[in-house]
């Protein structure tokens, strides 16, 4: 059976709303962060050397990286899901497929770089320091956010706002494996500034995504999906 090694406001959340959607049956061990660090716990070293999430093992198989467990869940188990989930990945060549692997590699290969910065310089300024250093913290970190990181993330969500103006999915017409790798960073992007009456396409796919039973169930198995 396939054991998910979830971490609470973490990645894995993608890999638990997939095994929900394929119906397969599999377990949950839940890690928690680090209340003052909100690292993840060394116990995770244990399952995989990186001790990173998500990680799951199945039988002798123990895989991590979101999308690589994503792509071998789709392979391995994608037949046994519900009919209308038969093309979570889609046939090589086509424009689906072609726009599938995009997003699958642009979720962790751009987005989330900028995504992560954000989060780590509106971080800064709230960590225990001198109290003669916050205001010079506060200044660079506000700095580093309006000259660097803020504007290449409104190229980003203008970019996928403009896309999820003509695709109800990342792929097109039908959810695919692109949406579980998109999902994180949508809500994400969300949760750290982004306003959603200028994503009027990027909040309604979040509802959109979120309105999914399978969603609510791995919300309800898994936690919160982010930290804000």
């Amino acid at each position: 059976m396939i054991t998910l090694h979830h971490l609470e406001t973490s990645r894995s959340q993608r890999v638990l709303w997939l095994l929900e959607e394929l119906g397969i049956p599999y377990e949950i061990k839940i890690y928690r962060r680090d209340p003052k660090t909100r690292l993840a716990p060394a116990a995770l070293k244990a399952i995989h050397p990186l001790g990173k999430s998500p990680v799951i093992t199945d039988g002798d198989e123990t895989i991590a990286e979101s999308g690589a467990i994503l792509e071998y869940l789709v392979e391995r188990y994608g037949a046994q899901g519900p009919v209308e989930l038969a093309q979570l990945q889609a046939a090589p060549g086509t424009p689906e497929y072609r726009q599938s692997r995009f997003w699958m590699h642009y979720a962790e290969g751009s987005l989330m770089n900028w995504l992560v910065m954000k989060l780590v310089f509106m971080t800064i300024p709230k960590q225990p320091m001198p109290f003669f250093v916050r205001p010079i913290a506060r200044q660079l970190c506000a700095q580093v956010q309006a000259k660097l990181i803020d504007p290449n993330l409104a190229t980003a969500l203008s970019f996928i706002e403009a896309h999820l103006g003509q695709h109800a999915w990342f792929s097109g017409t039908q959810i695919s494996i692109a949406d579980f790798q998109m999902s994180f960073p949508v809500v994400a992007a969300l949760a750290r500034g982004a306003d959603s009456t200028r994503y009027p396409k990027l909040a309604a796919y979040r509802a959109r995504m979120e309105a999914r039973p399978a969603y609510q169930r791995a919300l309800a198995a898994g936690g919160p999906v982010v930290m804000a």
